[in-house]
């Protein structure tokens, strides 16, 4: 079964274990609360930090697509993940050098 519909969520999340599922949204909320946080951040004259809010954003793209159960091509995740790789690494250096 995909889950690529909102109204799909209920009945493709009893497919997920309880303890999983919930330690998944857990997770979901937590990494797009560090993304908002990482934005407003950026916005007080720290712009490097807009590319830790890309990374976050990225990690809770891939937990939605875990959550539910979405086909997503692993060479897009791979290739999604390098850059949100790369966004950090310029992120953490631009704050080094500050």
């Amino acid at each position: 079964m995909h889950c690529a519909r909102i109204r799909d969520f209920v009945e493709c999340s009893g497919f997920i274990p309880p303890f999983r599922g919930s330690m998944l949204i857990i997770s979901i909320i937590l990494e797009a609360l560090v993304a908002i946080i990482a934005v407003l951040a950026a916005r007080k004259d720290k712009p490097y930090v807009y590319g830790l809010a890309f990374t976050f954003s990225a990690y809770v793209l891939y937990d939605l697509a875990r959550l539910l159960q979405w086909d997503v091509q692993g060479g897009l995740l791979s290739g999604l993940f390098l850059v949100a790789t790369v966004t950090a690494l310029v992120a953490v250096w631009g704050l080094y050098r500050q």
